[in-house]
């Protein structure tokens, strides 16, 4: 949530926080967190909506950004949960409509994970503000400051990635 403090101050500039003023590294760390608890808000939303958990909607997500068909072994490691847990989640996802598990192997163990196009189309509607949001956001941005910020992002997520928990 931007304040009115934060639309008339540059990107760059300091926020005060009746102390020392911040960093730039600092700024951004507000700026990220104050961005996640955003998103949550609305995942939590979706996800109570759905009657769902929360983790169940960083499953579908998995799922939808997979550029492979996801398994169940994979999306324990995405998560960071046990095998019983994944399984758990599965079941949800599936009695709910959400996800289809299709044998599709000569491997008859191997299990791949689609999200349901009816429960895909719930899922845009519900979040389409958040894909305005991003849009009206994106617009104030050139093509060039705009591969800067996808960097950014990039990096970040290569950087996060060796935090995860033991087993995550």
């Amino acid at each position: 949530m931007t304040t009115a403090d934060d639309q008339q101050r540059p990107a760059s500039a300091a926020v005060p926080s009746g102390g020392p003023a911040r960093t730039e590294l600092q700024t951004l760390a507000v700026r990220l967190r104050r961005m996640n608890g955003e998103i949550n808000r609305l995942v939590h939303g979706f996800a109570g909506e759905q009657g769902l958990h929360a983790t169940d909607v960083q499953a579908l997500a998995a799922i939808l950004d997979s550029d492979d068909p996801m398994t169940p072994g994979r999306l324990r490691e995405h998560l960071g949960l046990t095998s019983g847990a994944v399984t758990a989640c599965l079941d949800r996802l599936e009695r709910a409509g959400h996800i289809r598990r299709v044998r599709e192997s000569a491997d008859r163990r191997v299990v791949h994970l689609y999200y349901a196009a009816d429960a895909k189309a719930a899922a845009r509607s519900y979040f389409r503000p958040l894909a305005q949001a991003a849009e009206a956001a994106r617009a104030r941005f050139t093509d060039e400051e705009l591969d800067v910020v996808l960097r950014f992002l990039a990096a970040m997520n290569e950087e996060l990635l060796p935090l995860r928990s033991p087993g995550g």
